[in-house]
């Protein structure tokens, strides 16, 4: 693909953000007790406002006023599966785009069989997840241990292929290079640091961040995936480990330029 294409996409990163810290899109997240507060703080130094609403009782109000729905099933049990799926009903109801993140699908009969009935649920559908739980999701057998991948992004994308024939959906696969999958296009992206996999919820992060991105109408999970890569490649070069990393990614997200931006993306269009 040629470079003015690159910078065309380039160019639609850089205006999501700018949309995002103008809007500060409402962005409703059941999500897992490990990552809650890293998945929060990343939602708002990006501009997005966050919240962590679990009860079905307010749902439907919740749903109204959002901008997307982000679910996460990694602390799941069968309390949260019904309130998940009643917050895809709802989330249908109001035409808003759906986040699943399938943390540890493939580790477990539960887990599998949960992320597979939301996404068959959910009608506007974005699923981020490492190459592992892509490729059980999509009911190959994957390398899974617990919540980490063991399997390549590179070999996972026949997977996402089929997801996004299946469920209709876009497929963001996470790893140390990044793909985002659609009906029309696949996109490489080759940033991001190999000290973020020891920073735990970074992929929870990544899924919330696609909900705001969502709830301003990039539906494919380019911006979020190319932010947070670029953030992350940026913040390791000051940090002296993963504690310092976590932080100096949240502040990177805040202080995020569109000249950084230009700079650093690596992006490719596969096909």
């Amino acid at each position: 693909m040629n470079n003015s294409y690159n910078i065309s996409l380039t160019n639609q990163i850089i205006a999501a953000l700018a949309l995002v810290r103008e809007q500060k899109p409402l962005v409703v997240n059941i999500t897992n007790y490990v990552a809650m507060n890293n998945t929060a703080n990343a939602l708002l130094a990006v501009g997005a406002s966050p919240i962590m609403a679990h009860s079905r009782q307010e749902m439907a109000e919740m749903m109204s006023i959002a901008g997307s729905l982000v679910i996460n099933i990694g602390t799941l049990d069968t309390e949260w599966i019904t309130r998940m799926l009643f917050a895809v009903e709802q989330a249908n109801a109001h035409n808003k785009p759906i986040i699943l993140d399938p943390v540890g699908c493939g580790a477990s009969r539960l887990r599998t069989q949960t992320a597979r009935t939301i996404a068959a649920n959910a009608n506007s559908l974005i699923i981020r997840g490492n190459a592992s739980e892509i490729i059980a999701l999509a009911g190959e057998a994957s390398q899974t241990k617990g919540v980490d991948a063991l399997d390549s992004s590179d070999s996972a994308l026949a997977a996402a292929h089929y997801l996004v024939a299946h469920y209709q959906a876009n497929v963001v696969i996470s790893g140390e290079v990044d793909y985002i999958v659609t009906a029309t296009q696949t996109i490489s992206l080759k940033n991001g640091h190999h000290m973020m996999p020891y920073v735990t919820g970074m992929g929870c992060s990544l899924s919330a961040l696609t909900g705001a991105f969502a709830a301003i109408g990039d539906t494919t999970g380019l911006a979020a995936t190319a932010i947070l890569a670029i953030v992350g490649e940026i913040a390791a070069e000051k940090s002296a480990g993963p504690a310092t990393l976590q932080l100096n990614i949240i502040d990177g997200l805040y202080q995020l330029s569109a000249d950084q931006i230009r700079q650093q993306l690596n992006i490719a269009v596969v096909s």
